[in-house]
């Protein structure tokens, strides 16, 4: 059996797509796809026609369900909009078809850069200018769009957002204690300070919009023939809030040559933009208010390190993968001490 046949039953997957006109016959030349996620995505052909199918992983979590919902929801609401993004086909919300809610989406025409880029891009170091700023053009598009007209007034709690931030992933990070021998928060560096400097230098306001959630170099793909977008991909953690936040994101998660801390690597790198020339970017194409932009990408440092420690928690009570574990404990570590050279 294909290790994807675990997962996915191809006859009642079948059957579905018959109630739903998505196209007829067997389903053919099916393949499991990589990428940086525990979901799995599922390459097929039906009727001449190829398409991606995306659910949970195996081990279904409380929220994973209702995970692959919201994106298939973002998804649709973003079509006609100018927001590069897989096409939605079809979405399944029930978890009877295949044992886990899942969704089709048109194949991706594109390349992600953490994996390698192809001549036309590794060769010039402008084309590699002009993709980080093409990254940032992905954000502005998702910011401009109007949340309200697109149906999703009600898809995040938009009062008090900023203000619940630091405690609601305060209380993730204890939540780990359920973990045996996972040592706490005292091992990582700062927590505390950067949490304090967090709600002393909060935003008065802001403008809400969609986020993506979890922006950076590894979660889009590019156009083989040009600097720009393919698609934004993995919209696991999409929400209604403040979209400067996704622009923090990126300064985050940005490579800088005078900093080791790096926690998302591309080669060559030489041409791309540094951070402060991603924020002027931005800053050209939005009606936000970019004067604390440094306290969003303190809090994507926080929220980030606080997500991958949890894993690292797993690993310690044999959950995960202890290399797995490791790895992001060092990256958990290092978002915190960029964090703490923004705070000062």
């Amino acid at each position: 059996m294909e290790d994807f046949e675990k997962h996915v039953n191809l006859e009642a997957l079948a059957a579905w797509m018959d109630g739903k006109g998505l196209g007829h016959g067997a389903i053919e030349a099916a393949q499991l796809l990589g990428g940086g996620t525990q979901n799995i995505l599922l390459k097929f052909i039906r009727a001449g026609r190829t398409y991606v199918l995306r659910r949970p992983p195996p081990h279904l979590r409380k929220n994973s369900n209702e995970t692959m919902r919201r994106e298939a929801r973002m998804l649709a609401a973003l079509a006609d909009t100018d927001v590069p993004h897989p096409r939605l086909i079809a979405a399944c919300p029930e978890e009877d078809v295949i044992g886990a809610s899942f969704y089709l989406m048109e194949p991706i025409d594109g390349f992600n850069p953490t994996t390698g880029l192809p001549d036309y891009h590794a060769a010039d170091p402008k084309v590699r200018r002009e993709m980080g700023f093409a990254l940032v053009d992905g954000i502005t598009a998702l910011g401009r769009v109007d949340y309200l007209a697109v149906g999703l007034k009600d898809f995040g709690k938009v009062d008090n957002y900023l203000e619940r931030q630091v405690a609601r992933w305060r209380s993730q990070l204890e939540s780990y204690a359920e973990f045996k021998n996972w040592p706490g928060p005292a091992e990582i560096p700062g927590v505390d300070k950067v949490a304090k400097w967090l709600e002393d230098n909060r935003p008065s306001d802001f403008k809400p919009g969609i986020i993506h959630g979890d922006y950076h170099l590894a979660n889009v793909m590019y156009r083989y023939d040009s600097p720009k977008l393919a698609a934004i991909v993995d919209w696991e953690l999409t929400t209604v809030g403040d979209p400067l936040l996704d622009l923090g994101w990126l300064m985050a998660t940005w490579p800088d040559p005078k900093d080791s801390t790096t926690t998302i690597s591309v080669q060559p790198w030489d041409g791309f933009p540094e951070a402060k020339e991603l924020v002027a970017h931005y800053a050209k194409d939005t009606v936000r208010d970019m004067s604390a932009i440094e306290w969003y990408a303190v809090l994507a440092c926080y929220k980030l390190g606080i997500i991958l420690e949890g894993t690292h928690a797993r690993a310690c009570d044999g959950k995960a993968p202890k290399e797995t574990g490791d790895m992001l404990h060092a990256t958990t570590m290092n978002l915190f001490s960029r964090a703490l050279r923004w705070v000062g």
